[in-house]
């Protein structure tokens, strides 16, 4: 599988990582579209939201616990989104779930 998200958990590819665990790794986008954009992906490979079963839903949920944590250190007191693109229709352009923490 060629998964550049993949290939930057492995270390592959760098990046600007702002958070990581043993589940779940969150970087700068390198095109950012907010003042603060961040990806949030889970370390395991799953292709995108339609993918979420009852096995791997959990660790989705990590994902979620990381993002409150990121937004706490990076001071989005104020507020922030979370979005997610589900498919090649729904405006997903790498074939790995991932989350933009925005603000």
């Amino acid at each position: 599988m060629d998964c550049i998200f993949c290939n930057i958990v492995s270390g592959e590819i760098p990046s600007t990582k702002v958070y990581e665990d043993d589940l779940v790794v969150a970087f700068n986008d390198l095109e950012p579209q907010a003042p603060t954009h961040i990806l949030v992906i889970p370390k395991e490979h799953i292709a995108s939201a339609a993918e979420i079963t009852a096995e791997n839903s959990l660790l989705i949920a990590k994902v979620f616990e990381a993002i409150a944590k990121i937004a706490e250190q990076e001071n989005l007191e104020k507020g922030f989104r979370v979005v997610n693109n589900c498919g090649e229709q729904g405006g997903q352009t790498v074939g790995h779930i991932h989350f933009h923490l925005l603000q």
